[in-house]
């Protein structure tokens, strides 16, 4: 015998699947809920450490411009030193370049010639003077270009005054120095060469030597004695030659 279902059960089934439609739809909102508020929470804490990174870079920075900072003050230190390190050295070199300057000044001036003024910048040195005439002048040029210690001098200027005294020509030259280092090396080479002469003047004095430290061996003194009496011997050879007529 068949049964027949006369209740409303289309409206039940659409009834619970709009049940489950609600609640499928709530736990997609609780899982995006959550979900959302797991993703803030790792944004916050990637924004807090990174602004701990960027404090902690920022005061490494810092310490690294006092560093540098205090680097540039011993830069500029280290400059200032080298630089009257060198202002000493040079004032050490011209030193001995300023006396041998002024024994040369004595030395080439021609006595119809007076120096009135001197003025050194670097490797140049300006000289004003008065002169008895041009040929004094000219004197005084060559005998600057013969000095070690100055170079090639060049005439600025030579007036004649015109008047009553007793060198009535002013002149002016600029005169190029030279360095002590080109100065030095050849009496460095002189000095060098000086002990070369006396190397070959002491030939008596080494034999003198080898017959007195001969003298305490016995067989070395009779040779001496028979070497001192056949010496001679050379020295007599001219006899025969003056005998001959």
């Amino acid at each position: 015998m068949a049964r027949i279902n006369l209740l409303p059960w289309r409206a039940e089934r659409r009834k619970q699947r709009e049940r489950e439609f609600y609640i499928q739809l709530g736990v997609a909102f609780g899982a995006a809920l959550v979900a959302l508020i797991g993703w803030s929470l790792w944004m916050d804490a990637r924004i807090e450490n990174q602004g701990e990174r960027n404090t902690y870079l920022q005061a490494e920075i810092k310490q690294l411009d006092d560093r540098i900072a205090k680097i540039k003050d011993l830069e500029k230190v280290r400059a200032d030193l080298l630089q009257r390190k060198q202002i000493i050295e040079q004032l050490q070199a011209n030193r001995s370049q300023m006396v041998h300057l002024f024994d040369e000044m004595v030395k080439t001036i021609p006595a119809s010639a007076r120096l009135a003024g001197m003025k050194q910048s670097g490797e140049s040195m300006s000289l004003d003077g008065v002169a008895q005439s041009n040929s004094s002048v000219a004197e005084y040029m060559r005998n600057i270009e013969a000095s070690p210690w100055m170079g090639h001098a060049d005439l600025r200027k030579t007036e004649n005054t015109h008047d009553a005294s007793r060198m009535p020509y002013s002149f002016g030259l600029d005169v190029r120095l030279n360095s002590p280092a080109e100065t030095d090396a050849p009496a460095g080479s002189s000095t060098a060469a000086a002990p070369a002469t006396p190397a070959a003047v002491p030939a008596p004095l080494a034999q003198a030597a080898q017959s007195m430290t001969a003298k305490p061996a016995p067989s070395a003194t009779v040779a001496p004695a028979a070497n001192a009496t056949r010496a001679p011997a050379p020295a007599a050879v001219p006899a025969p030659t003056g005998a001959k007529p």
